[in-house]
């Protein structure tokens, strides 16, 4: 028996330049912290020849061509694993809410998988082979931030160069600075259901047909992680909650899909009960909304919960993917 997690992660600048369709032509960059919520893999040999998959629903067949879940079919032939597996999924936050879990899960599988051959994985090997299944083989049109993030974990800057290569290097924040940014952050899940890809999608062709002010756009948000970037290696922690807001501003301008009503009230409420800035995680639409807030966190939890929203409690994790148990 195997098990094996990935983290999550948040984003904290220059999300949407780790698409091809923009790094391809000017290289991207952001930097993201990994969070201690994970999508856990359990792998174990079955006695009889077929494969069974558990996650929201389970599957049992003789020939992985028959698999309907898309990333345990890829990945299971990727491997060359054809027979006598049981793999069950398991994910402390639900899919669709802006904090990477389909490419956590594809980091997570992989790594129990390669664990199973008795193969080991450099990390940025595992993200780089997460990433060709999802983009290169399932014609995702995501970016390459999430298999990333969660292989590395930790708190890290991402960038990806032209020639498809990522250079990873640690943010090189004090260990004070890091609990202040911790403590400052909340997060609120607007429980709405949104598909990245429709808005991925929207970004990636008006990248590729050139649109001007989507380049533009995609610029500013990559100047903004760069400076997100120097400000926490100064301990100029506070001026984030700007950045955040700069960033959301300009993010919402990609696409009319990114905000809505109710998103815009949740933001509105934040912003009026303490927080100095604020962005909805990932692509946008719903799942999680990031809020950064110095002061007293009383008046902020107040005001959203009476808008029905509570906050998400999470800490930041320095680990990224592992084996944590083998038998």
């Amino acid at each position: 028996m195997i098990l094996s997690r990935a983290p999550v992660r948040l984003s904290m600048g220059g999300g949407g330049t780790d698409l091809a369709s923009y790094y391809e032509n000017h290289g991207g960059f952001l930097i993201a912290v990994a969070i201690n919520k994970y999508i856990s893999i359990v792998l174990n040999k079955r006695f009889n020849d077929s494969i069974r998959l558990s996650y929201s629903k389970t599957e049992i067949v003789d020939d992985i061509q028959n698999i309907e879940h898309n990333i345990f079919r890829e990945a299971l032939a990727h491997t060359q694993i054809r027979k006598q597996i049981e793999l069950v999924s398991i994910a402390d936050i639900p899919a669709n809410c802006g904090l990477g879990t389909s490419s956590t899960f594809t980091v997570s599988l992989l790594n129990a998988l390669y664990a199973y051959k008795k193969c080991y994985l450099p990390l940025d090997k595992l993200a780089a082979e997460a990433c060709h299944i999802e983009i290169n083989i399932l014609k995702e049109p995501i970016g390459k931030q999430d298999q990333y993030a969660s292989a590395f974990g930790g708190f890290h800057a991402y960038w990806f160069n032209k020639d498809g290569s990522v250079n990873v290097e640690p943010v090189m924040i004090k260990e004070e600075d890091l609990i202040e940014l911790q403590s400052n952050i909340l997060l609120f899940y607007l429980k709405q259901d949104r598909s990245a890809s429709n808005i991925l999608s929207i970004q990636n062709n008006n990248s590729k047909q050139g649109d001007q002010k989507t380049i533009d756009r995609l610029h500013k948000i990559k100047e903004i992680g760069l400076y997100t970037k120097k400000i926490f290696e100064k301990g100029k922690i506070d001026e984030f909650g700007s950045l955040l807001h700069e960033h959301w501003l300009t993010k919402k301008q990609l696409s009319k899909d990114i905000s809505n009503s109710m998103i815009d009230e949740a933001y509105d409420t934040a912003m009026k009960n303490g927080a100095t800035g604020g962005k909805v995680v990932g692509a946008g639409g719903g799942g999680f909304l990031l809020v950064y807030c110095s002061g007293s966190k009383r008046k902020l939890i107040t005001a959203m919960s009476k808008i029905g929203l509570s906050p998400f409690r999470f800490t930041f994790e320095h680990e990224g993917a592992k084996i944590v148990f083998y038998s």
